[in-house]
């Protein structure tokens, strides 16, 4: 809620100067942004942002304004509107959950300079933008069996789960201390005992050595080797590692498994889901992106990438 910026108001004087009238500083689709909208939201900026440098704000401040106008324009010619009810239904949760406090609200108002009536018009074009998306996703969640099918074979690795073990170690900086430890195990004494004598581990020490869900592949590649090679049950060490000396027991095996198709068909459907809305949103904002910059003349001094006669943009095409 405290970077709400609202929607620029439209310019109605038309004079001559490239194509962008005297009192404005662009022009979108022919219709003038004034530069009192411009000083406007400049003040806000550089309230919300002090140090910011000048030309960071007049770069923030043009896309701002301009990019509120693209979005307006597009929902108009996609025939997408907002009620006054549910701006003031978002805009009426957006306050209490930023501002618990009515005395925090003023505040922020009084400080930021900015005006009710700009917040809400922020709102409404935030809301303007959820329906746009919203359009340009619908139905793109629709994935066939096949599409499943073809990914689940392709990723089957992603649907398995390697061997897991059960462990309990004493790990120690030194071999003889390993030796001391392996000889005290040997005879009887107990984990927590010689954990607590020998160990260097504050985790597994704590728990009396259990180190539990250990996958394979996942350990010291020494440490990893002998685990895995081990008869459940078997003490062993000391093994060396870059950590220190280990000496453990594996105390239960959890055989490898994998997914069916079918236990992971949920899974991969979201997955395509997903990917396939955001192909669909971000070709979409590539275009929207495209078409309103070509629409987008800036006056001298205020020239961005968001403008036709500005400099090139980066392809990061996106939409506030």
């Amino acid at each position: 809620m405290k970077k709400l910026l609202p929607f620029a108001a439209a310019g109605l004087v038309l004079a001559a100067c490239g194509g962008v009238p005297g009192n404005s500083v662009a022009t979108v689709d022919g219709d003038p942004i004034e530069k009192t909208d411009y000083d406007h939201w400049t003040k806000v900026v550089k309230k919300l942002s002090p140090g910011i440098k000048n030309d960071e704000v007049r770069n923030q401040v043009v896309s701002l304004i301009v990019s509120f106008r693209w979005l307006d324009g597009e929902a108009e010619r996609q025939g997408v509107t907002v009620s006054d009810a549910e701006v003031k239904k978002s805009f009426d949760a957006q306050k209490r959950q930023a501002f618990p406090k009515d005395a925090d609200y003023v505040k922020f108002i009084r400080e930021s300079g900015q005006t009710e009536e700009d917040i809400r018009a922020r709102v409404r074009v935030e809301l303007l933008g959820q329906k746009l998306q919203a359009k340009v996703v619908k139905g793109k969640d629709q994935v066939s069996d096949k599409a499943i099918a073809d990914f689940y074979a392709k990723n089957k690795t992603r649907f398995a789960q390697p061997e897991k073990r059960d462990l309990r170690v004493v790990l120690t900086k030194g071999r003889r201390d390993a030796e001391r430890a392996h000889a005290a195990l040997d005879d009887g004494g107990s984990w927590t005992a010689v954990t607590k004598k020998y160990s260097i581990d504050d985790t597994s020490k704590a728990s009396g050595g259990k180190l539990p869900a250990q996958a394979k592949g996942t350990l010291d590649a020494a440490l990893d080797k002998a685990v895995f090679g081990a008869e459940q049950g078997e003490l062993v060490g000391p093994v060396k590692t870059q950590y220190g000396y280990y000496v453990f027991t594996v105390t239960n095996v959890v055989a490898p498994s994998q997914q069916s198709l079918a236990e992971a068909k949920e899974t991969i459907k979201q997955t395509l889901a997903s990917q396939n809305q955001q192909k669909a949103l971000t070709a979409f904002m590539a275009d929207f992106t495209r078409r309103w910059r070509e629409k987008t003349q800036c006056a001298e001094g205020y020239k961005t990438p968001d403008c036709a006669n500005g400099p090139k943009p980066t392809p990061t095409p996106r939409m506030q």
